[in-house]
């Protein structure tokens, strides 16, 4: 009796039950291919179960394209500077690799774990953003997403300017007109290091990986097309012979199962991880980026004031002189 009530305590206080405290999980499920050619793409079931009160009820089910994710992330970069935003899985734009069923499978799994790690963030998980992609309809995503304004959608006197801007910059750094603001930070140059090596050897094992899943898949695809040709060779003969020849075809056939499995294990338990690293390092490198801006835009503010305290002195210094001498 006493270890039933020391069990439902456990349970009443378990980390899992909704009443002990706020969670937030989501689920991508149930990918379906719509459109065809150039128009086609794959929408997503995304489940939200949670007991957040700034989120409309305990569980929402709404319609999502890769394209709604990928606005998520674009509006939770612009809106959490200095924050690291998970990356989001690969878009391949070859038509028989984006809507074979392994790709849409890696895909769906990748931005599972892209949403669930934003509903995990502390301070993710409260963003506006966030509450609209898991609970507006689909006709308020659309219209969000035509009115995005990243640099991209911005109209051409606009991107003009920027190019006139950044062309202006390089100028000034060239002719020597002005340097290139640098941190003197040492520990964050350290770590700006590391970040950069570590992608490179990322990428680099990654590489790695990609040879040894593309040399399974070759193999089991060999071994695949000589049990075919020693099948029918066996049926040909007659004999003992004959029989030889099928059993190493079926022997053959079992192999090429075989290392197409391991190729799948291989692709889905070693290289997507590894991209999934580079993706992250690659985020990292844009928060890096990021805080590059700022620390040159607060130098130039700095810079500014400067000027203008100068410019000060030399208004106010004649009225000074002229009150003292009449003093």
């Amino acid at each position: 009796m006493e270890q039933q009530q020391q069990l439902q305590r456990s349970t009443s206080g378990s980390p899992r039950s909704p009443s002990s405290q706020p969670y937030l999980s989501v689920s991508v499920t149930d990918p379906v291919k719509l459109g065809n050619g150039v128009q086609g793409y794959i929408s997503y079931r995304v489940i939200t179960k949670t007991n957040l009160p700034e989120y409309q009820g305990h569980e929402k089910i709404v319609i999502r394209r890769y394209s709604d994710f990928d606005w998520l992330r674009d509006r939770l970069f612009h809106n959490y500077k200095g924050v690291f935003i998970p990356p989001l899985p690969e878009k391949s734009a070859v038509e028989k690799f984006r809507f074979s069923a392994e790709f849409i499978e890696m895909r769906r799994q990748g931005l599972d774990i892209f949403v669930n790690r934003i509903a995990s963030h502390q301070e993710l998980q409260h963003s506006e953003d966030l509450r609209t992609f898991l609970q507006a309809d689909e006709e308020t995503m659309e219209r969000l997403r035509s009115q995005e304004t990243g640099i991209f959608k911005k109209k051409p006197a606009d991107l003009m300017q920027i190019f006139k801007d950044a062309q202006s910059k390089v100028s000034d750094i060239v002719l020597g007109k002005e340097k290139p603001v640098e941190e003197s930070n040492l520990e964050y140059e350290k770590l700006k290091h590391y970040i950069f090596e570590l992608e490179n050897h990322l990428a680099e094992a990654q590489k790695h990986a990609y040879r040894l899943v593309k040399r399974h898949r070759e193999l089991g695809q060999s071994l695949s097309d000589f049990s075919k040709a020693v099948k029918l060779l066996g049926a040909c003969e007659g004999g003992a012979l004959g029989k030889a020849f099928s059993e190493l075809g079926t022997k053959s056939e079992a192999l090429s199962v075989m290392l197409q499995k391991e190729a799948h294990q291989l692709l889905m338990n070693f290289e997507e991880p590894l991209k999934d690293y580079v993706r992250a390092v690659q985020s990292i490198k844009a928060t890096i980026a990021e805080r590059a801006n700022v620390f040159r835009h607060q130098c130039e503010l700095a810079e500014t004031m400067k000027l203008k305290e100068i410019n000060l002195y030399v208004l106010v210094t004649p009225f000074l002189l002229r009150t003292l001498f009449f003093l």
